[in-house]
C-alpha cells in the first residue's frame, strides 16, 4: 500500500545566508514576520516596508532519510510559488514555474539536504516579458508573464506583497509495483440513477504486474481491469438523492472509494465526495437577447451570488476552519453562488468540501484577469498543464457547476485599447476560445463553459453588451449615482459594487495610534483604488451632505451608501426575473484591512452591507419600482411554494401621520415575480412623504414581526425635512430593545464599538413613531444601555 511521509517540519529558511525557522506550508513573508525580521505589512504603512522580499532569491532547506522499504519514493510538492529550482544532496531534481500545478520527482534511494531555492518572481516576470514581448494590463505589475496568483502583486483592493514558498503540503510517498496517478470521475443522473464513471490512469515499476481497480458507492460495487497504464469504472447508484443548491433542496453527498488491486492486495487508494446532479447554462438567443440562466436539475434559478478573493494575500494561512467560517457567512447571507474570481488561485478541497456541504454554487474562474496574456512558450505549455490537472482535480465537487475563462480581458481586448498597442500579438484569446475550452470538453463534459466575464457569447456583441450574456457593471461606481442600476437590466450582472470602509475596530487595528480621518495617512495607504475616495464623497454627496471633520458620520454615512447602493442594484435586477437571471455583488471577502468593495473586512466584521444582503438574497423580497412612469410594488418570490396574503400600503408624513392606506391581495407563485401597481393616491406627494408596505404581518406590528417591509422616499435625503430623532434604549435578553418616538431612518447598532468581539444580529432598520426593534448582540461581556446609544446611528443624526 502507498505510504506518505509529511514533510511538515524541519525547515530553515536562508535569509542573508543565516537560517530561521520555517514553516511549511508558508511563504518567505510569513516566516519573515515570525523572526521579527519584518514587521506585520497589514499595519500602518508596513506593506512599502516590505516591498525588498518580492525582489529577492530565497532558499528553504532541510534533510531527508533513504530508506522506506518500497520500491519507489516519489517526492511530492503540491504547490510551490512560483519558480523554484529543486535539489536533493546537490543533485538537481528539476525547476518549475507555476504557481498552480502540483509536482513529482522519482528520489528512489536518494537522500540527504533538500533545497527549493526561489527566483524573484519580479526577475522571472521581467524575463519572459523580455522573450515575448510588451502586453498590456490594467496595472503596472507585470503579472501577466508568469503563473502566479496575480493580486500579489497588488489590486485595487490589494497590497503588492509578492510571495514565495512552499505555500501548499510537500510529502515523500513510497510505493511497491504501481500507484493511482489520476482519477477523473464524471458524475451524472440518468432517469434517476445516479452513474459514477471513473477513468483511472495508474504509474507503473513493473510493467508486468496484472492491475484491477474496484469501486464502491452507496453499496454499489464494480471492478475492472487495468490495461497498460488505464482502465474505467462504471458504477450506477439507483433512486440517487439529488444534490441542491442552498435554499433548493438538501445538499447529500456520497463517498466514492477506488482501490489499486494486484491480486488480493490493495496498491493505492483514492476516496472522494460526490453529489449527484445536473447543471447546464441556457444560453439561448430570446426577445431580449441573449440569455445565461443557470439550471440545476431542471430548476432554473436567479443566483444570488458574491465574488470570492484569496482571503489573505497570503494564501497558505487560510485553514479548513478559516475557509468554513468565511463560507458560512456567505451562505447566512442568503447566497447561493460564490464566483472564484480569476485573479486569484485555485482554491484548496478545504473550500470546495465546505461549498459541497453548504449548498453553495461554485464557478470557477482560470486564473486569468485584467490584462493580455501572451500566448508563446514558456506559458502556453504551463496554461494547458495547470488547467488539465485543476479540471480533473475538482471534478468530484458537485458545487462546482461553471468553468469560466478568464476576468475582464475579453472586455479589456475590444474596450481598453489594447487592440492598437497588440498589433497583433498574442493576447490570450486562444487560452479562451481554444484551449481552455477545449480542455473543459475533453476532460469535463458535465459541466458548461464560458469564455469571460464578462462575454456576450462571441464576437458578434459587445463583450459587455447588457443584453447578451454576463455583465459587469462598474460605470456606476466610477461615474455615476447608484440610482442609475435601475436603467438597464442585463441578462447576468456579474460584477458591480460600491466601496466603504471597514468596521471601526479593524481600522483601528491596521492603523494603531493614527488619528482616523478619511484622509489621514494610514486611511489613504489602505485605499487602493484609483480616486478611490473621490468616488466615495461624490457617489455620497448625491444623497448627503459629506461632512467635513466627523469621522465618526463619515465613516457611518460610506457604510450606509453601500448598502444602499447595492440595495438599489439587486432590488431592481430580481424584479426582473427571468429576464435578469442572477447578481454577484463586488466582493464578498477582503484578504487584508482595506476599504473596498467587500461584505466582510479584512479582520472577518460583517459591514451594514452584510446585514443587507440577507435582506436582499431573502427567498422573498419587496421592493418599489418604477415601471412605465409609474410606480409598483414587486413582490419576488424564489422559493418554492406560493406566495400568497394581504399586502398593505401606506402614504406617511415625515413627521409620522398616516396620510391614507389601502390593502391589497397577493399572489406571488413558486419562482415567480408579482407586480401590484400603486394607487395614485397613495404617491407620495413630495419630499415630506413616503410610502411603506408590509406583507405577511400586521402592518403596525414593525420590523421586528415575521413579515417583509418597503420603503420608498421620492427624493434624495438631503432634500428630506426628517425630524431630530427621538428614541429609547433598553437592553434585552442577548441584545438591546429600541423604541422609536419620531421616524427613525436606517438605524445601525456598529457592535464593534461596544467592544471589539462583539456583533449584532441585523444592520440598517427604519423605525416609525411607536415602533420598536430588538438587536441582538454576541460577544458583549459588560451591557450597558449608554454605551449601547452610543453606539447607535442613523441618518438624522449623520446629517
Amino acid at each position: 500500500m502507498l505510504e506518505a511521509t509529511p514533510l511538515g517540519d524541519g525547515w530553515i529558511l536562508r535569509h542573508d545566508s543565516e537560517p530561521i525557522p520555517a514553516t511549511v506550508p508558508g511563504c518567505v513573508h510569513t516566516d519573515l514576520m515570525a523572526a521579527g525580521v519584518i514587521p506585520d505589512p497589514f499595519l500602518g504603512l508596513g506593506e512599502t516596508e516590505v516591498a525588498w522580499v518580492g525582489r529577492r532569491d530565497w532558499t528553504y532547506e532541510r534533510e531527508i532519510g533513504g530508506s522506506w522499504g518500497q520500491e519507489q519514493t516519489d517526492l511530492v510538492f503540491d504547490g510551490l510559488d512560483t519558480v523554484a529550482e529543486i535539489s536533493l544532496d546537490g543533485r538537481l531534481l528539476g525547476t518549475v514555474r507555476n504557481m498552480h500545478r502540483s509536482y513529482r520527482f522519482d528520489v528512489t534511494g536518494l537522500s540527504g539536504r533538500l533545497s527549493v531555492r526561489f527566483v524573484s518572481a519580479y526577475a522571472e516576470a521581467e524575463a519572459v516579458r523580455g522573450m515575448v514581448g510588451e502586453r498590456p494590463a490594467a496595472y503596472a505589475e507585470p503579472y501577466q508573464y508568469l503563473r502566479k496568483m496575480a493580486c500579489s502583486f497588488g489590486w485595487d483592493w490589494g497590497p503588492t506583497l509578492v510571495t514565495a514558498g512552499i505555500w501548499r503540503p510537500v510529502r515523500l510517498e513510497h510505493w511497491s509495483t504501481a500507484r493511482i496517478a489520476r482519477v477523473r470521475p464524471l458524475v451524472t443522473v440518468e432517469e434517476g440513477t445516479g452513474v459514477v464513471e471513473l477513468a483511472v490512469e495508474v504509474e507503473r515499476n513493473r510493467g508486468e504486474a496484472p492491475l484491477a481497480v474496484e469501486a464502491t458507492v452507496a453499496g454499489v460495487r464494480a471492478r475492472a481491469e487495468i490495461e497498460g497504464a488505464s482502465g474505467l469504472v462504471r458504477l450506477r447508484v439507483p433512486d440517487a438523492r439529488l444534490w441542491w443548491p442552498r435554499g433548493y433542496g438538501e445538499h447529500p453527498l456520497y463517498d466514492v472509494e477506488l482501490k489499486l488491486l494486484h491480486g488480493e492486495d490493495a496498491l493505492d487508494v483514492w476516496r472522494r465526495r460526490v453529489g449527484f446532479r445536473t447543471v447546464e447554462l441556457d444560453r439561448r438567443p430570446d426577445a431580449h437577447g441573449t440569455g445565461f440562466t443557470l439550471v440545476v436539475n431542471g430548476v432554473r434559478l436567479f443566483a444570488r451570488g458574491v465574488n470570492w478573493i484569496p482571503d489573505d494575500v497570503f494564501p497558505s494561512r487560510i485553514t479548513r476552519e478559516r475557509y468554513r467560517k468565511r463560507l458560512e457567512q456567505a451562505a447566512g447571507a442568503g447566497v447561493d453562488l460564490v464566483r472564484i474570481w480569476g485573479g486569484g488561485i485555485y482554491e484548496s478541497e478545504d473550500f470546495y468540501d465546505a461549498c459541497d456541504e453548504l449548498g453553495l454554487l461554485v464557478w470557477q474562474d482560470f486564473p486569468f484577469a485584467c490584462a493580455a496574456y501572451p500566448e508563446e512558450q514558456p506559458l502556453r505549455g504551463e496554461v494547458e498543464a495547470e488547467a488539465r490537472e485543476n479540471v480533473v482535480r475538482l471534478m468530484p465537487h458537485p458545487s462546482l457547476v461553471l468553468w469560466n475563462g478568464n476576468n475582464e480581458n475579453l472586455w479589456g481586448f475590444r474596450d481598453w485599447e489594447w487592440e492598437p498597442r497588440l498589433a497583433g500579438d498574442s493576447w490570450g484569446e486562444g487560452y479562451y476560445l481554444g484551449v481552455l475550452p477545449r480542455v473543459v470538453a475533453e476532460l469535463d463534459p458535465t459541466r458548461p463553459y464560458t469564455a469571460g466575464s464578462p462575454w456576450s457569447g462571441s464576437w458578434e456583441h459587445h463583450p459587455n453588451d447588457p443584453a447578451h450574456g454576463t455583465h459587469h457593471s462598474w460605470e456606476v461606481w466610477n461615474r455615476e449615482d447608484y440610482a442609475d442600476y435601475r436603467l438597464s437590466v442585463p441578462r447576468f450582472v456579474a460584477e458591480f459594487g460600491w466601496q466603504a470602509p471597514p468596521a471601526y475596530t479593524t481600522l483601528r487595528r491596521a492603523l494603531p495610534g493614527e488619528e482616523l480621518a478619511p484622509d489621514s495617512p494610514g486611511m489613504l495607504h489602505h485605499q487602493k483604488a484609483d480616486d478611490g475616495n473621490g468616488k466615495l464623497e461624490r457617489g455620497l454627496e448625491r444623497h448627503f451632505a459629506v461632512p467635513d471633520r466627523d469621522f465618526d458620520r463619515w465613516h457611518y454615512l460610506m457604510q450606509l451608501n453601500q448598502a444602499r447602493a447595492v440595495a438599489a442594484g439587486i432590488e431592481h435586477w430580481r424584479s426582473h426575473w427571468p429576464v435578469c437571471a442572477g447578481t454577484i455583488i463586488w466582493q464578498l471577502n477582503d484578504c487584508w484591512p482595506v476599504t473596498s468593495w467587500a461584505a466582510i473586512d479584512g479582520d472577518g466584521r460583517e459591514k451594514p452591507l452584510y446585514h443587507e444582503l440577507r435582506r436582499l438574497y431573502a427567498d422573498r423580497l419587496l421592493t418599489f419600482q418604477e415601471r412605465d412612469g409609474g410606480l409598483v410594488l414587486a413582490a419576488v418570490n424564489q422559493a418554492a411554494g406560493d406566495w400568497t396574503g394581504a399586502l398593505t400600503l401606506r402614504r406617511m408624513s415625515v413627521e409620522g401621520e398616516e396620510l391614507g392606506r389601502t390593502q391589497v391581495e397577493l399572489t406571488a407563485g413558486p419562482r415567480t415575480v408579482a407586480r401590484v401597481d400603486v394607487p395614485r393616491e397613495l404617491t407620495p406627494l413630495g419630499p415630506k412623504e413616503f410610502l411603506v408596505a408590509d406583507a405577511g404581518a400586521d402592518a403596525d406590528a414593525g420590523p421586528d414581526a415575521e413579515g417583509l417591509r418597503a420603503l420608498h422616499f421620492p427624493v434624495p435625503d438631503r432634500e428630506v425635512p426628517y425630524p431630530a430623532p427621538r428614541f429609547e434604549v433598553a437592553l434585552a435578553p442577548g441584545g438591546i430593545t429600541v423604541r422609536a418616538r419620531t421616524l427613525v431612518r436606517d438605524l445601525l447598532l456598529q457592535a464593534d464599538r461596544l467592544e471589539p468581539g462583539a456583533r449584532a444580529d441585523r444592520g440598517r432598520v427604519t423605525l416609525l413613531p411607536g415602533e420598536e426593534v430588538t438587536i441582538g448582540v454576541r460577544g458583549w461581556k459588560t451591557p450597558d444601555a449608554e454605551t449601547a446609544r452610543s453606539a447607535l446611528y442613523c441618518v438624522e443624526t449623520a446629517r
